[in-house]
């Protein structure tokens, strides 16, 4: 799959993307969607253990997989990269998280436009089949079990990172859900943003297309009924003060998006 140069500031799966044949005759099973998946993901892996995966591979693998999604009936619905286009310098994405999808595709919306790394969990770092790829993309590291070093690795080294040109995107929740909480939403993305002089993008996703799996979390099953699949990146957002305004605008953004999604949703039947 030969990635684009570039996609519009809004794109919409197009109608005459094939579909996988036999995806199409045993969808439950989901035999072509994980065995591509996988062939993607251990090409990534060989070559970052090699020392041979800079960004525009990562960019291509990412696209490879958005591109296996839509073949397996995922249509994708993208609004918002002209705020990303239009910025001079590096920001701080602030998202919510919903599955392994947008783990997966966002360095393709993201970084076709500008050079970005991610906070991520260290068990994903520690990951046999998804570490080396991580690592790869010199990611911020935290552990979720002590807030207060959290804290710390993401101010001090997402600083030392952002000072380099290099965006950030991180994931305020604790986890993966598919239900937004505000509550369990923290500001440490806006924190950051302010330390730094930079500011936020705020983005909001639906992807709940690709649940979140029983045994294996990261490689769950997709659902055929949740075929749109949503993302928005809304305008950049100078931080003043303590920031907490500005992370009201990150949640109300959010869940904005997430209920006008929500109201549009007419499951497809399988």
């Amino acid at each position: 799959m030969k990635l684009p140069f570039s996609i519009p500031d809004t794109y919409d799966t197009p109608d005459n993307i094939p579909r996988l044949w036999l995806h199409d005759l045993l969808p439950h099973f989901q035999i072509a969607f994980k065995y591509k998946f996988l062939r993607v993901n251990f090409h990534a892996r060989k070559l970052s253990v090699q020392g041979k995966y800079p960004t525009k591979e990562w960019v291509q693998s990412s696209f490879n997989v958005m591109r296996i999604l839509e073949r397996c009936g995922g249509r994708f619905h993208v609004s918002g990269l002209q705020n990303i286009r239009n910025c001079k310098g590096p920001v701080v994405f602030v998202g919510n998280h919903m599955s392994t999808l947008e783990t997966m595709v966002l360095p393709f919306l993201i970084s076709h436009i500008m050079d970005v790394t991610f906070v991520v969990k260290d068990t994903l770092v520690k990951s046999w089949a998804f570490g080396p790829v991580m690592k790869s993309r010199d990611p911020i590291v935290v552990s979720r079990h002590n807030s207060r070093q959290d804290l710390i690795n993401v101010i001090t080294r997402g600083q030392e990172i952002l000072a380099t040109g290099r965006s950030i995107a991180i994931f305020p929740q604790s986890t993966r859900k598919i239900e937004f909480l505000p509550e369990e939403f923290n500001s440490l993305g806006v924190k950051l943003a302010a330390k730094a002089g930079v500011p936020v993008i705020p983005f909001a996703l639906k992807t709940d297309f690709w649940r979140n799996g029983t045994f294996v979390k990261d490689l769950g099953p997709l659902d055929p009924r949740n075929r749109d699949v949503y993302f928005a990146f809304g305008q950049p957002l100078i931080v003043k003060g303590s920031g907490k305004e500005e992370n009201k605008a990150v949640i109300d953004f959010i869940q904005a998006n997430l209920e006008h999604w929500n109201t549009a949703f007419h499951p497809t039947t399988p």
